[in-house]
């Protein structure tokens, strides 16, 4: 039997990597496979940048910024063989990053994202492909651009979403002339606008701190810093995926004209992984929790939609179910939560036991298949 495994990170607790080893170690250990090949998978989220540095000539470079709350840090991003450089949001402002008292989308700056792309600048990179997910900002992406050289009247735009309450005007002039030779590709799985009961705002803020006394406050502002913008550009805050990152995927596209993508999709063009399904026998995929969100597009869904494109097997294994599966067996076969017996979720977690977990339970499969 020929096995191909892609897994997502089981988020807080294995990598992406980490997650295929364990499934490795334990489909060799039933002795029944003629092969099991890994292929790092992310949808656009955290592990992008580390999935695509599995290319062969990537390489991956360090660089200081600032994180949501304005603090320097080191962060790093993945440069490809062809000079793409490989950014993920989540590296200088993600929500993982900070303490839960911390967060507050209204004061949260995507500054440090902007110099990120200004040191890939530097190092002669003009095409991009940004992951948005995992940020604890809901500022348009004001920050960012004010990074790359955009001018914001009246406001600082360095003091997150409530630099736009004092907004008067944007100006493009200052920008970074280099910007103009560039390429992004924003790699998203999300397709809500900008504004409104399903935008940025409204959907995303009060998971990264908000309350719900600050909802309309900052959906006003959202509105407000898209009229200001098509005063000089043509855009959308209906766009799909405008939304993404509390508004930075608006920003992506109507000042840098970005081009969205499907996060997962594009993560598998660029390793190849279709070839490798094409010749397999069983896909393992999988991801820290399956439930209802799945089926919108994460990365187990986008490998398995793949797989069942050219009739293959599909097994998905979990550290956890949600109550929502609905749908799940669309494109795959079969899914497995990996816990063995009950514990919390600190213990469920640990890094050690959920890879002894993943191990334990490939290897049952295989014996089983």
């Amino acid at each position: 039997m020929k096995v191909v495994v892609a897994i997502d990170s089981f988020k807080g607790s294995l990598t992406s990597v980490e997650a295929e080893r364990a499934v490795y170690e334990g489909a060799m250990e039933a002795g029944k496979c003629e092969s099991v090949i890994c292929c790092p998978l992310a949808d656009g989220g955290e592990g992008t940048s580390y999935a695509l540095s599995t290319i062969e000539g990537a390489r991956v470079v360090s660089t200081c910024a600032i994180d949501a709350l304005r603090r320097e840090i080191q962060c790093e991003y993945t440069i490809l063989p062809d000079n793409v450089a490989v950014i993920e949001v989540s590296q200088a402002v993600g929500l993982a990053m900070l303490k839960p008292n911390e967060r507050s989308p209204i004061y949260t700056t995507t500054y440090g994202v902007g110099m990120m792309i200004m040191d890939a600048l530097e190092r002669g990179c003009r095409e991009f492909i940004i992951g948005l997910g995992g940020s604890a900002t809901n500022d348009c992406g004001i920050g960012m651009l004010s990074a790359l050289g955009f001018e914001f009247t009246n406001c600082n735009p360095i003091d997150g979403a409530i630099a736009i309450k004092s907004l008067m005007q944007i100006k493009t002039e200052g920008a970074d002339k280099r910007l103009k030779e560039c390429k992004f590709h924003v790699a998203c799985d999300v397709d809500n606008p900008l504004t409104g009961p399903r935008g940025a705002t409204y959907v995303f803020s009060l998971q990264k701190g908000a309350k719900e006394s600050e909802l309309e406050l900052m959906d006003k502002w959202h509105f407000k810093f898209a009229t200001i913008t098509k005063k000089h550009l043509e855009a959308s805050d209906r766009t799909p995926g405008a939304g993404a990152a509390g508004g930075l995927g608006y920003a992506f596209l109507a000042y840098l004209g970005a081009e969205l993508k499907s996060g997962v999709e594009l993560v598998m063009e660029m390793t190849g992984i279709e070839e490798k399904i094409k010749a397999c026998d069983l896909v393992i995929t999988g991801e820290g929790r399956l439930d209802s969100q799945t089926t919108g597009g994460k990365a187990p869904w986008g490998v398995s939609k793949l797989a069942k494109k050219y009739g293959k097997r599909v097994i998905a294994l979990c550290g956890s179910l949600g109550e929502s599966l609905e749908g799940l067996n669309t494109y795959i076969d079969g899914y497995f939560p990996i816990v063995s017996g009950p514990c919390t979720l600190y213990e469920a977690m640990d890094k050690f036991t959920a890879y002894e977990n993943l191990k334990r339970t490939a290897k049952q499969l295989i014996n089983l298949l």
